[in-house]
């Protein structure tokens, strides 16, 4: 009988001692009474167009005709039934491609790569301002309708979360997912990042330090993959699972034979 409490209570102590250990690494900003704001630049967070972006982009006019060469729209839709449906009208998106560039109604090629919203509705702006009259002022709207982030792992919720307004981040995301599990690491959030060129790179968050709210990947950017890792006490829980289960499957198999035997004998 010792020879099984020992183990046990061993065990006991190894997951109690653990878990203290997981309670002190539990709360975000722990730090932030020591934080030092004067580092922020003020600046409000800007995303920039990247290739494969799909954008839809508006103008509006005062006279409503004036306005309608530079507005692609899609007036043929499938409803559910998979039939063509006439009367839905939808705004055609605009595809940015490798070299950055979007083929817009009437003025042709504009590169838009790089350039924040409103550097791209300025652009746009100029260039349609010769086909117009002179009393026209017409306004360009430009938004992103392919931005997402992906996250995973010991999460709420793992998802992937669309970004509606162009500004969001990490922390609105992990909360737009579920906010992070019990027993999720928050010294340790792997960010994966894609830029312009198609190249990637990771950075590690630490959402405990509150000089999080200062760091240059506190806003998240369009494709970017949030990975929560698991501490060590859910590697062991899962670990011990795994092992429990294989050990009741090895005694149930054992249990068969030895009851077959048993019957083969007494006959």
């Amino acid at each position: 009988m010792k020879k099984i409490l020992l183990p046990l209570i061993a065990a006991v102590i190894l997951l109690s001692v653990s878990s203290c250990r997981t309670a002190k690494n539990y709360y975000y900003f722990k730090n932030i009474d020591s934080i030092d704001w004067n580092s922020q630049t003020g600046n409000l967070h800007d995303v920039r167009i990247m290739p494969k972006d799909m954008l839809t982009i508006t103008v509006s006019t005062s006279d409503p005709t004036a306005a309608t060469p530079f507005n692609l729209s899609v007036s043929n839709t499938l409803n559910a039934s998979g039939r063509i449906n006439s009367t839905g009208v939808a705004l055609q998106g605009y595809l940015v491609d490798n070299d950055g560039n979007i083929n817009f109604p009437i003025i042709g090629s504009i590169h838009v790569a790089g350039l924040t919203k409103e550097e791209c509705q300025t652009i746009i702006r100029n260039r349609i301002m010769p086909y117009l009259s002179e009393t026209e002022n017409p306004i360009v709207t430009v938004r992103m309708s392919s931005f997402y982030v992906t996250v995973i792992g010991e999460i709420g919720s793992p998802k992937r979360v669309q970004v509606t307004t162009e500004k969001m981040n990490v922390i609105e995301v992990l909360a737009d997912a579920g906010d992070l599990g019990r027993y999720a690491l928050r010294d340790d959030i792997l960010l994966i990042r894609t830029d312009a060129d198609g190249r990637k790179h990771h950075v590690r968050l630490n959402i405990n330090d509150a000089n999080i709210l200062n760091s240059p990947y506190y806003y998240v950017q369009q494709n970017d993959i949030i990975y929560i890792k698991p501490n060590k006490v859910a590697v062991n829980n899962s670990m011990w699972g795994q092992s429990t289960t294989i050990w009741f499957s090895a005694f149930s198999i054992m249990t068969s034979i030895a009851s077959l035997v048993v019957n083969i004998l007494r006959k």
